[in-house]
């Protein structure tokens, strides 16, 4: 287990505050709902993901079966990358990173995979129900991911001589997200900023234990 214990421990905590703050929202607040955490510049507001992180949806009923198929086989090729980078000894940092991604993937999965069964239907007039008598809200794979997390940190009108927008009202932040979401756009993020680092240690690695080899 030596190399996998970091890893692990950070996927197995990214998947538990993912999941816990998902069913604390969807159980006790209702579509739309929102309260302020810091005045109105950090939010909790809940809306349901049929499509993508951040909100973005990828059209109908097929479109929403292609994304969660392809989620699961892009989270079994990041968790089999994961297994061969531990083995192999890759950049402990890189390692990290990229079990981030990992885990916010799978906490997205569990969403769309199991909140259709599990929960009743939330609206904007009732919260939902966990194992509901009737059954969920939607079959296995069809769930809507559960997004809660609002930062409108910014907000003006693009002057009067922007292009495109002149005189629109701008929000930054504007997309409302989750921890998994969060967790992939800061994995890929450092991966980003700390590539060459990371690859270079990498090399430097590699040649150390060749030259070791040579001298024997």
């Amino acid at each position: 287990m030596k190399g996998y214990t970091k890893p692990l421990l950070l996927i197995t905590i990214i998947l538990l505050v993912d999941q816990i703050s998902k069913i604390w929202v969807k159980l006790n607040m209702t579509i739309g709902q929102s309260f302020k955490v810091i005045s109105d510049r950090v939010m909790i507001q809940f809306i349901e993901n049929p499509g993508m992180a951040y909100g973005m949806e990828f059209g109908g009923e097929y479109g929403k079966l292609f994304l969660s198929v392809f989620r699961i086989i892009a989270v079994a090729g990041i968790g089999y990358g994961l297994v061969y980078m531990v083995k192999n000894k890759y950049n402990r940092g890189f390692i990290l990173n990229v079990a981030l991604i990992f885990a916010g993937a799978l906490g997205n999965i569990i969403d769309s995979a199991f909140y259709g069964l599990i929960f009743s239907e939330s609206t904007p007039y009732q919260k939902a129900v966990l194992f509901p008598d009737g059954g969920g809200y939607a079959t296995f794979l069809h769930g809507y991911v559960v997004d809660m997390f609002h930062l409108p940190i910014w907000k003006g009108t693009f002057p009067t001589w922007f292009p495109i927008w002149s005189g629109e009202e701008f929000v930054f932040f504007r997309p409302i997200f989750n921890v998994a979401d969060s967790a992939i756009s800061i994995g890929v993020f450092l991966i980003l900023i700390f590539n060459n680092r990371y690859f270079k240690e990498e090399h430097v690695e590699k040649h150390d234990v060749n030259n070791e080899v040579v001298e024997d």
